[in-house]
């Protein structure tokens, strides 16, 4: 009879293909959510939808329920997290990347597209860059993280002042910040969520965090490319 035997190596080996497997299903669902946020920025640009959220004046009343949205998914998603299935969880995601897409159609107007491709290719080369940073290295980035997120808190503030104030300096000023913000969320979420998985102990958990993660990852990729956009993008 051959017994077995298994040794640390081969122990790290497995928690190793376990943690790959998770992050790409991270970023399969992350990938999948950008998709679909395009497709319905381009379907409601393309079709009556526009007229319906978008008039002459600036958003309708349905268009301020459409800009309002995916703020209060945000806090559906979360409570769906802790209570739903694996199942409802990725429901939430899906609905929220297509109402995103809704609410982001005018800025096809605004822009290029030779811009916009431009900077998403930007958008993704340093996203990609410092989420494979958070993924490998060895610094525990969770004081970087509150850090962050006090900025992040900050830039709400602000930019809730500045539309009142109106003021094209603090607009900019603001657009760079956040790009700092969100390259330095991509790497403390990037490690957070790669933490995650070692405290997954079923398929249903090990899902909703992945789409958690995924929706994190989201945020800071859409975040990233709209402020690179109000900063190097071409206007029509």
């Amino acid at each position: 009879m051959e017994i077995k035997t298994y040794t640390p190596a081969v122990e790290r080996q497995g928690i190793d293909e376990g943690l790959r497997a998770f992050m790409l299903k991270v970023y399969n669902y992350m990938a999948g959510g950008l998709c679909l946020t395009a497709a319905s920025a381009y379907a409601t640009l393309h079709t009556s939808l526009f007229h319906l959220f978008f008039g002459p004046n600036g958003l309708t009343g349905l268009g301020w329920l459409l800009f309002l949205a995916p703020l209060l998914m945000v806090f559906l998603f979360n409570w769906v997290v802790a209570r739903g299935s694996a199942r409802q969880v990725q429901g939430v995601f899906w609905a929220f990347a297509a109402l995103m897409g809704a609410s982001l159609a005018p800025i096809m107007l605004i822009y290029t597209n030779a811009s916009m491709v431009r900077v998403f290719l930007i958008t993704a080369g340093t996203f990609g860059a410092m989420s494979l940073y958070g993924y490998t290295t060895k610094r525990d980035l969770s004081g970087m993280g509150s850090f962050l997120m006090m900025g992040l808190w900050g830039i709400i503030i602000a930019s809730i002042v500045n539309l009142f104030l109106k003021s094209p300096m603090m607009y900019y000023v603001l657009s760079y910040i956040s790009v700092a913000v969100f390259v330095g969320l991509t790497a403390y979420d990037t490690q957070t969520i790669r933490n995650l998985y070692y405290s997954s102990d079923n398929e249903d958990i090990f899902t909703r965090k992945a789409v958690a993660g995924a929706l994190s990852l989201y945020m800071d990729f859409i975040n990233l490319f709209l402020n690179l956009l109000r900063i190097m993008g071409d206007r029509r």
